[in-house]
């Protein structure tokens, strides 16, 4: 005799500031409406209903009849209730690596992480942000090393990418696990979607997060570029470094400070104080580290176990860091989000 049983679910779901609207109104009063939001797109990720994106910002056409106010937005939502994060945060371990299988914007940290998570059997896919011909972002599920041949999966895009609506696609489809690779804001979407799912506490295994400033909306990007003499079919790569971004073409450079670019930063940048991603298992960027490698910040025996692999096998050369090489962007970040509240 089948003996059938009651279970019992709790969730906790934040109030309603304006207590006669659906949840997603709610959402856009606090969040998208005063120019918080990260555009993480982890609402987006969760909806059953129809978040997106229209005009460079998360939207709900017609929420007033399609949204079904089961408060899953809100709860997943980093900045809905916010707590900024900042500083370098807990480490294992704070190094400087290479990879010598693979090449990068510097030492290709990022790649090798996920690669050999892939090879130790932790995860059986990478989500990696890809580039098309007009440098617009695309997400790649990547579940072989010979898919990373493709050689705009490599570099930094300084434009959005759809991580997280991704990443519900790779949880669904996975049987070992995902790695997954983004700014701050992603990582604590992340987090929160592992906080409140368990779908995604069981099947995302490993978490690596990009040292971050800013981000830009494609078209005011691409616009501002192209202004600047920055022709798109022969640009190889971006780079922000030393306060300068440099576009590096076939037949040249072209360089300008980044404060030129400050009108266009993506506003939910403003108010984030998270260089680091400090929520991360490990996090990846040049700052602190020679020219050619990257700086790792190993946060969580998961990343741990996955550097020790890496290390075991030969596959990267290694070197010192420096932690205080990062103070100035981590205050930068802090002060502007400071001037920006004033």
């Amino acid at each position: 005799m089948k003996m059938v049983t009651e279970s019992e679910w709790e969730v906790n779901v934040p109030d309603k500031q304006l207590k006669d609207k659906v949840y997603f109104e709610n959402l856009k009063s606090v969040v998208i409406d005063t120019e918080m939001c990260s555009r993480c797109l982890t609402c987006a990720a969760i909806c059953p209903g129809g978040i997106t994106v229209v005009n460079n910002k998360v939207d709900f056409p017609d929420y007033e009849t399609k949204c079904l106010d089961c408060g899953a937005c809100v709860r997943v939502c980093p900045r809905f209730v916010y707590e900024p994060k900042s500083g370098l945060g807990d480490y294992i371990e704070f190094t400087a690596g290479r990879s010598k299988r693979f090449a990068g914007q510097d030492g290709a940290m990022v790649t090798e992480f996920i690669v050999s998570a892939m090879e130790m059997g932790l995860i059986d896919r990478g989500l990696f942000a890809g580039r098309d011909e007009n440098w617009a972002t695309e997400m790649f599920h990547v579940r072989d090393s010979e898919q990373l041949t493709i050689t705009t999966l490599g570099g930094t895009k300084y434009t959005f990418a759809d991580v997280l609506p991704e990443l519900k696609k790779a949880v669904m489809f996975t049987k070992s696990g995902v790695g997954v690779i983004g700014t701050p804001c992603i990582v604590s979407g992340i987090r929160k979607l592992q906080q409140e799912f368990p779908i995604f506490r069981e099947k995302v295994k490993l978490v690596v997060g990009l040292f971050c400033t800013e981000n830009f909306h494609y078209d005011d990007i691409s616009n501002f570029l192209k202004a600047k003499g920055v022709d798109f079919s022969k640009l190889v790569k971006t780079d922000i470094t030393k306060g300068k971004f440099i576009s590096t073409m076939t037949d040249g450079k072209v360089k300008f400070k980044v404060t030129e670019a400050e009108d266009i930063v993506a506003s939910g940048c403003n108010v984030c104080t998270d260089f680091t991603a400090v929520e991360s298992d490990a996090s990846c960027g040049s700052v602190g580290s020679a020219k050619g490698f990257s700086t790792v910040v190993v946060r969580t025996e998961v990343a741990k176990k996955v550097i020790e692999f890496i290390r075991a096998k030969g596959h990267a050369d290694f070197g010192d860091a420096d932690p205080a090489q990062l103070d100035f962007l981590i205050g930068h970040k802090k002060k502007r989000a400071e001037n920006i509240k004033r």
